[in-house]
């Protein structure tokens, strides 16, 4: 089968059956069109059958050289592990390269997160706009440190998954797993008053641009960058930072692992677990404190 034929099919695989996030649809599909633009460029290799496990290691090498991170070559690796499982699946190939495939080692990355007393100040002093979109601004910061959703959870939100009266909102998380995130009576009001200075929008979305479909990922990107760039001076000032922020303060108040697990939406355990990491700082500066000899 010819190259482009198998990312098609591949992509809308993906698209329909996995309903991966446009984000991570965006990721897979420019990394096999990197990865197919290498083998033609490369090797002029036409066909899917062409493919060795020794030119997709030079692939690897190639990127290498061009010092992108170990980090990045991973998750394109990651990607053509996924992608021939799906070709074996379908029968298109009868051999998977990626077997004899190793990745390369990467050192472990901590979650960035802003510390308690600079979120403090951000939402008790930093002044925010009165008008709707200040409240709306306010709100989109205040529920991603509230409860830790990840962006594509947060643009999806509708009113009707949110129960003021039980405190908890549904969220779609990733694979379309739904969860359960309780939430504040202090967050309710925020909630309540924004829905209520709203109105006129028709009010699916808790979110929502001017014609009333869902606000755009580059407008909360925004908003968050703008806040957060009032309170503190580190390089990443994305949505995510808060979800770490939110995992970070969690773990730090006593809160068990395996319930911060559940409350991010995480499959596995170990992903939790790289909080623990951020909490050793406490943890000397409550030794020192307490600890007689310290």
């Amino acid at each position: 089968m010819d190259l482009n034929g198998c990312k098609d099919s591949f992509t809308r695989y993906l698209q329909f059956e996995k309903r991966f996030s446009n984000h991570t649809l965006v990721a897979y599909s420019n990394d096999i069109l990197q990865f197919f633009t290498f083998l033609q460029s490369t090797y002029e290799i036409k066909t899917i059958e062409e493919i060795t496990h020794t030119i997709v290691r030079s692939w690897i090498v190639s990127l290498m050289e061009k010092k992108i991170t170990p980090r990045t070559v991973n998750r394109k690796i990651t990607t053509l592990k996924t992608f021939y499982k799906y070709l074996l699946r379908q029968q298109l190939v009868t051999e998977n390269p990626m077997l004899k495939i190793q990745s390369p080692k990467t050192s472990k990355r901590l979650p960035v997160f802003v510390e308690k007393e600079k979120m403090d100040l951000l939402l008790d002093v930093v002044d925010f706009e009165k008008d709707i979109e200040g409240q709306r601004n306010k709100l989109i910061i205040e529920i991603f440190y509230a409860t830790g959703m990840r962006l594509s959870e947060l643009i999806n939100l509708t009113i009707a998954n949110i129960d003021l009266y039980s405190f908890q909102m549904k969220v779609l998380g990733k694979r379309n797993k739904e969860r359960i995130i309780p939430f504040s009576r202090e967050l309710k009001n925020e909630i309540q008053k924004y829905i209520k200075a709203k109105k006129n929008l028709p009010n699916e979305f808790l979110f929502e641009n001017k014609k009333g479909g869902k606000l755009n990922a580059e407008t909360i990107y925004a908003v968050v960058r703008n806040y957060l760039s009032q309170v503190t001076t580190i390089d990443k000032k994305s949505p995510h930072v808060l979800r770490h922020t939110f995992a970070t303060h969690m773990l730090n108040n006593g809160a068990d692992l395996n319930a911060i697990k559940e409350l991010l939406g995480h499959a596995n355990l170990s992903a939790t677990q790289v909080y623990t990491h951020n909490t050793v700082e406490k943890l000397k500066n409550i030794h020192k404190q307490a600890h007689p000899k310290a």
